[in-house]
């Protein structure tokens, strides 16, 4: 009989952190499980350019994704295409359950990332990437003298789209309610913002184009009558949703479903890491996810040593 493969550390994902955190646990020489269900790459996949990666100018989002893959692969990482539905604490082995097969593993380094949130209308998916985007940082420089739509009215709605200002001609926040709901100091950081205006009491509901965004269609919620807005660009900012699910049985999540994490990325369960934009973090970008994924590969290092000293202690094989 073959003996049961129990890894050393099963990394849940493979963007920029995975990917990264593989790099450092195989180089380590530590046996590494990568496991992602979508293409490897995670949001870079969906990035046409990328300008602030160092040591690239310029690079399209699918081919960092590819050259990351190939370098967490150089070491002997493992790669599986699956879906995780649930990670299971154990001692001294975790179990990392994934489309019905069980993986064991002395240690889990979480990195299965975030999505933004969707508006859901015509439009939307056709143009992302001519003209709708989900991150003023990423794509603020590629709008210079143009005029800019920010959906939203939370924190980062209103940051985001004083961010803009230094690119845009004109930012315009169309917000559903009469308010916004962003922290007071931003708030008035965008109305002293002589580049920012704003359209209360309507909704998106459809954003027009014929291969690039030439605009928004609106809804006043108040009359309900429909026009449409001009602009260059839409940028959504309605929230983000961690994905999560398969450790919500752990207790490592806030009340929004993030993971809380210490400056070593250990969860609250032994042996348990998390990196990149699952993270309850200020700041998601491919830069700090893979920061993210090297500190959490040590730490996992540190505590499969451990770990194996102690059973050697207990005479048990490891």
């Amino acid at each position: 009989m073959t003996a049961e493969i129990i890894y050393d550390v099963v990394i849940a994902g493979a963007g920029p952190a995975g990917m990264t955190a593989a790099v450092y646990t195989s180089r380590a020489r530590m046996s590494t499980l990568m496991v992602e269900k979508g293409l490897p790459g995670g949001q870079m996949t969906k990035t046409e350019d990328i300008e602030n990666y160092p040591g690239f100018e310029t690079i399209l989002g699918p081919d960092l994704s590819q050259k990351m893959f190939e370098h967490s692969k150089k070491f002997g990482a493992e790669y599986v295409r699956g879906e995780i539905q649930q990670i299971k604490d154990g001692y001294p082995f975790k179990t990392v359950i994934v489309d019905g097969k069980e993986y064991k593993t002395k240690s889990v380094i979480l990195a299965t990332g975030a999505e933004h949130r969707h508006l859901g209308v015509p439009g939307e998916k056709e143009l992302s990437g001519f003209g709708v985007s989900y991150c003023a940082v990423c794509d603020g420089a590629f709008f210079a003298d143009q005029e800019l739509v920010v959906v939203g009215g939370g924190d980062s709605a209103v940051e985001e789209a004083i961010f803009l200002t230094r690119f845009a001609s004109k930012v315009t926040i169309i917000h559903r309610r009469e308010e916004l709901r962003a922290q007071k100091i931003i708030q008035k950081r965008a109305f002293d913002n002589e580049k920012i205006e704003f359209v209360w009491n309507h909704t998106v509901e459809e954003i027009v184009g014929d291969g690039m965004v030439s605009g928004v269609l609106i809804k006043d919620t108040v009359t309900g009558e429909i026009t449409e807005f001009p602009c260059n660009g839409v940028f959504i900012y309605i929230g983000m949703d961690p994905l999560t699910d398969c450790v919500k049985d752990l207790g490592i999540t806030n009340e929004n479903g993030y993971v809380l994490v210490d400056e070593d990325m250990k969860t609250s369960v032994k042996g348990i890491f998390s990196s990149g934009d699952v993270n309850e973090k200020t700041l998601r970008q491919v830069i700090t996810a893979t920061g993210d994924g090297s500190i959490a590969a040590i730490s996992s290092q540190h505590y499969v040593e451990n770990l194996e000293e102690e059973l050697k202690e207990m005479n048990l094989e490891v």
